[in-house]
């Protein structure tokens, strides 16, 4: 294994059906990357064609939107790129599967032209977005493995603790976070648009409410601790600025294996950060340790349903609470 590695991550404002926008800024972020020796970069969810604003379309405005990913007209110009630099790209958009569903999928663009795609596995966008139903987990050219979990793919640790137990030594965890209406009473909560819309003007109040618990504070909560408890490095990418009323919190972050934030973001601005990653923190971490350490015939109870397992769209949204309603577990 090569003993380090340049990656980066993004944060940008994307503006919603704007492909030829989206792809403009992201291009001219993989061009700072390329001067810069970057391996790999990561974009955020969605980020070529808009999110938010997808489950107010209808289904022919979906589908417009949508791209397959071979043929892909976004996909191309980003592989390309990827050639050109040696760098493996990730970048979030709507797939149209070839069984014509559509997917919140995040393609990594390789510099060889292959393209290695994640499905979301808990999508709740729209209801005719399909979940994925696999791990993506791949070999790179730099003797590391990469793996992809979208946004809420990261909330549930059974995921991330699948994608290291797969090998991956980088996760890129794509998201369009911060600032939504959570139903948790401790969870996060909206942002005033109008710190957004008076962010030149007073930016002090807008970077303090990212920083604070609709933002990286909540994030603090638990990334950090999927980094650490798996031992691997994170590529955390995320939107920023307004997203069809809600407010991204931006606070992309490289996260190490000890769960220490070794960059991150501190402005509203569309910003790329980097970072030499030092892969010798990987073998040693806590969270190798554990995983070495595991006793998988105790486990089989994190495979058995419960009764009370709910797609992600009611998951997420549902007002019940559903571990009021759990029925006492038999330990063999």
């Amino acid at each position: 294994m090569k003993q380090s590695i340049q990656v980066a991550t993004v944060q940008f404002c994307h503006r919603a059906n704007d492909k030829q926008y989206n792809l403009s800024v992201m291009e001219e972020f993989i061009h700072q990357a390329g001067e810069q020796h970057i391996k790999i970069l990561a974009f955020p969810e969605m980020c070529i064609t808009g999110y938010w604003h997808v489950p107010d379309l209808t289904g022919e405005e979906v589908m417009l939107l949508a791209e397959r990913i071979d043929g892909s007209l976004s996909l191309s110009r980003i592989i390309l790129l990827a050639k050109k630099y040696e760098m493996a790209i990730g970048a979030g958009l709507i797939e149209l599967g070839e069984d014509e569903q559509f997917y919140n999928a995040y393609a990594v663009c390789m510099p060889d032209g292959q393209i290695h795609v994640h499905r979301k596995l808990h999508a709740f966008e729209r209801p005719d977005f399909a979940s994925g139903n696999s791990f993506t987990v791949f070999d790179t050219p730099w003797d590391i493995k990469v793996g992809v979990l979208i946004c809420w793919d990261n909330n549930l640790v059974e995921n991330v603790r699948a994608t290291a137990l797969l090998g991956a030594d980088i996760l890129m965890a794509p998201h369009q976070t911060g600032g939504t209406n959570s139903r948790s009473p401790y969870g996060m909560k909206p942002i005033p648009v109008t710190l957004w819309e008076n962010r030149h003007k007073n930016p002090d109040a807008l970077e303090a409410a990212f920083r604070g618990d609709n933002g990286r504070g909540w994030l603090m909560r638990w990334l950090p601790a999927r980094a650490h408890d798996n031992g691997l490095f994170i590529l955390f990418s995320n939107g920023v600025g307004l997203d069809n009323g809600e407010i991204r919190t931006g606070n992309a972050m490289v996260i190490d294996p000890y769960g220490r934030i070794i960059e991150e973001t501190t402005s509203f601005e569309n910003t790329m950060i980097t970072a030499c990653l030092d892969l010798e923190l990987l073998t040693m971490s806590t969270g190798m340790r554990w995983i070495h350490g595991r006793r998988p015939e105790l486990y089989h109870l994190l495979c058995e349903p419960q009764g009370y397992e709910r797609d992600a769209r009611s998951a997420r949204f549902s007002t019940e609470i559903p571990f009021l309603k759990k029925k006492p577990v038999k330990m063999s």
